[in-house]
């Protein structure tokens, strides 16, 4: 459900609400490790446990749910169009002109791709997607918070999408087992 900003609080939604935003992944792991994220365990416990002297240096995992695969699919599908490099040197030249107002409200003082990519700002992120938009890109691609080697897509309603397959998620798939060791997660039986 959208909220009263008529996002979904996610890092490329439009902040007028009159698009929506397909969020895509070019590897599985990086679908595994965008939607996992949320049951990571809060750094401050880890650092408030690596404080604690001794010989136990038990350190948590977080806990997914089982239900939670069986409640979802992944799928491939390919796409076309053109889509915007936003963390690319012209994009950030270009946006750090258009944002310029949106930055100073929030006591920024330069804009950089750190910034882009922070997640304390999402409105600015939200901003860009929608110069992308009112570019007449069909989206926006770009490099995962969790590691720059996973290249993720948002794509912007109409979809130009071609599935090809979807199956239940496996808790046995190699790279859903890889993206709970990546997050220090476990499923929760």
């Amino acid at each position: 459900m959208a909220g009263p900003d008529q996002t979904f609080g996610n890092r490329f939604d439009d902040p007028e609400g009159s698009y929506r935003v397909l969020y895509a992944s070019s590897q599985r792991l990086g679908c595994f490790l965008e939607t996992l994220a949320r049951f990571r365990v809060d750094i401050k416990l880890y650092a408030e446990l690596r404080e604690i002297h001794g010989a136990d240096d038990h350190f948590p995992l977080g806990q997914v749910p089982e239900a939670w695969a069986h409640q979802r699919v992944i799928g491939s599908a390919s796409h076309h169009g053109q889509y915007a490099d936003i963390y690319g040197s012209e994009w950030i030249g270009r946006l750090r002109r258009e944002l310029a107002g949106d930055c100073l409200r929030f006591g920024i003082h330069d804009f950089d791709v750190p910034v882009l990519q922070g997640t304390a700002r999402r409105s600015l992120s939200q901003r860009a997607s929608r110069i992308a938009y009112e570019a007449a890109y069909d989206g926006v691609h770009y490099p995962s918070k969790y590691g720059h080697e996973i290249r993720n897509w948002a794509l912007f309603e109409p979809f130009k999408l071609q599935p090809q397959s979807t199956a239940e998620v496996d808790l046995a798939d190699p790279d859903f087992e890889r993206a709970l060791s990546i997050h220090s997660l476990q499923v929760k039986r």
